[in-house]
């Protein structure tokens, strides 16, 4: 004969009511977790486009001067500038004193990155890139001293004169621009052996909307090619340029510019509770940045 006996209805109760308040309670705290963990993950992208921005601006932006016409047009919420993508140097100077409209050559030394006396991100490319070459003009005289500008057109390996790994350059011309400091004639000899030679492009930096998007970035846009999203999402307001001269008054002349200050106000992707059953939201943080440029009396 059978003497155990089985749970009541008021025990299987009991015990429904217990382990539903266990799993609410597991389930409270899972939802928690994944609300900190998205708001912890949203935040981090957040700051890392505020590192992006504090790295990748005050990098290019250095680079420039603007009495050398480095800064090509200038607004509240964008820049177009001459970019600098890398630094060679002469080793097989181009022909000076005749025509520069025939497709002069030079070798520089190294040509791509980790080869000797090459500095750069990336090696020259002749689709985007522009020249600058050190002009030496007379050189008993140092107020004619000035730099050449040519487009790249092509670029071989070759081999310097003195021995080494080079890369071949060919221009369709060479351009002299009068230096603000005196003037600067055809001289043969002009462009001398173990002249820099400083590779750009250039490039906008501007407040963005991309056709179809309801979010703002930092854009870059490489000269003939599209705008494409850098930094973001950003607010409304985002990106703010502020233009100062050595005397750090407000200035609106590209070529008077000593320092740019840059304001970058980011958001997070997604909107996050910032705790609790607070509404949702996304977070906000900014950057100021302020850049001396090169070559300029104060800053």
């Amino acid at each position: 004969m059978l003497t155990r006996r089985g749970f009541s209805l008021v025990e299987l109760l009991v015990a429904m009511v217990l382990l539903g308040i266990v799993s609410m309670a597991i389930y409270r705290v899972l939802v928690n977790n994944q609300r900190v963990y998205l708001a912890q993950t949203q935040r981090i992208d957040l700051q890392q486009n505020i590192r992006a921005a504090e790295t990748i601006l005050p990098a290019e932006f250095r680079e420039l001067d603007a009495s050398e016409n480095d800064i090509k047009a200038m607004s509240a919420t964008s820049l177009q500038i001459r970019a600098m993508r890398w630094l060679g140097f002469v080793c097989q100077r181009p022909v000076m004193g005749v025509p520069l409209n025939n497709n002069p050559t030079m070798i520089i030394r190294g040509g791509a990155p980790g080869q000797p006396s090459f500095y750069g991100s990336r090696a020259p490319d002749g689709n985007k890139d522009s020249l600058l070459i050190y002009y030496d003009g007379n050189q008993a005289n140092p107020m004619d001293d000035w730099w050449a500008r040519a487009r790249l057109s092509g670029g071989a390996a070759a081999v310097c004169p003195t021995g080494g790994t080079g890369l071949l350059l060919t221009m369709p011309a060479i351009q002299l621009d009068p230096s603000p400091l005196g003037a600067s004639p055809n001289v043969a000899g002009a462009i001398t052996v173990g002249a820099p030679v400083r590779g750009f492009e250039v490039v906008t930096y501007q407040l963005y909307r991309p056709a179809g998007d309801t979010s703002w970035y930092l854009g870059l846009q490489p000269a003939g090619q599209a705008m494409q999203p850098l930094i973001g999402p950003l607010l409304p307001n985002g990106l703010t340029f502020s233009y100062f001269d050595v005397a750090g008054a407000v200035t609106n002349n590209p070529t008077l510019v000593a320092r740019i200050d840059v304001a970058v106000r980011a958001r997070t992707a997604r909107a996050v509770r910032s705790g609790g059953s607070a509404d949702l939201r996304a977070t906000v943080d900014s950057v100021n940045i302020s850049v001396a440029l090169r070559n300029n009396r104060r800053w």
